[in-house]
């Protein structure tokens, strides 16, 4: 660590206190709290690695930090949106095509391209399960697993969220989106991107991953009145920043009932004018070093 802290300060970087900077890297990856450096160096895609003078070590800190208040904050109201949706996929399963087989036959779905087919992402899933709601139901018939009896309620618990996104999206020549859309009651258009936008922002929360001047890749159609709505509340943010899947996040969790809207809490944390909010709102690219 100490090493860390000492190559550091010969890029210019201003350490107060040594020692809070070695404690800071003993329980903090190096190479994680690079990411949040990047943008506090000068040139580092040309191979200049010191900082622009003045920046501190602690000033990268509380970013870093308070980064990781909000992937902690999202946690909740994510894990409650994806068991909201797991409920009212497996409701509109059972009511419109029975509650048994038909969601594990390879033609509910419509697969594109060289993907992995849906029904194969939703069988491993289940077999994977040691869970006893799982168990009760796996027969065999000949050589193969049989799960004609396992009824949706029990399976959609044994999905990933990224195998129930993909179920959301394919199910029924797309009718299922649309289904559990109304079923919750938001809005039906985007539906499945905006819930493969929820997956990608709860994996990188999961593994956390950074937040802070993040373009994210799988950025669902926010419907319009809900971002202006938004805006409204948080001045403007970018398509693709992380403040437009949160603004999508609050308005499934509204109007499911399941949370407290999160954007409002951010935005009451941080001025608008503050770097951890620009980044939020406005992603740029760090001048990273070639490969």
């Amino acid at each position: 660590m100490e090493e860390q802290v000492a190559l550091l300060a010969s890029r210019g970087l201003v350490i107060d206190d040594e020692d809070v900077c070695a404690a800071f890297f003993g329980s903090n990856n190096y190479y994680r709290f690079s990411g949040y450096a990047r943008y506090f160096q000068r040139a580092p895609h040309m191979g200049d690695d010191t900082f622009t003078p003045g920046t501190t070590f602690a000033e990268i800190r509380r970013i870093y930090q308070a980064d990781e208040v909000l992937r902690t904050t999202l946690s909740q109201p994510l894990a409650r949106v994806e068991l909201l949706l797991r409920t009212h996929v497996a409701r509109v399963i059972a009511d419109v095509h029975g509650p048994y087989s038909s969601f594990l036959e390879e033609s509910f779905y419509t697969d594109v391209g060289k993907a992995e087919p849906t029904v194969e992402s939703c069988l491993r899933d289940i077999d994977r399960s040691k869970d006893r709601h799982i168990l009760r139901y796996r027969g065999t018939e000949g050589d193969r697993v049989d799960y004609s009896k396992l009824p949706v309620w029990s399976a959609v618990e044994a999905w990933s969220f990224g195998t129930l996104s993909k179920a959301i999206e394919r199910g029924a020549s797309g009718a299922l989106a649309d289904a559990v859309a109304t079923s919750v009651g938001v809005a039906k258009a985007g539906f499945a991107y905006r819930v493969r936008s929820l997956v990608y922002l709860r994996n990188r929360c999961a593994h956390h991953s950074r937040l802070w001047h993040h373009s994210v890749l799988d950025a669902g159609p926010t419907p319009n009145n809900v971002r202006n709505k938004a805006k409204r509340l948080a001045g403007q943010f970018e398509p693709r920043s992380v403040l437009d899947v949160i603004a999508s996040l609050d308005d499934v969790a509204i109007r499911g009932k399941v949370a407290d809207p999160v954007l409002p809490q951010v935005a009451k944390q941080h001025p608008r004018d503050c770097l951890f909010w620009e980044g939020l709102a406005r992603p740029q690219s760090p001048r990273d070093h070639r490969a």
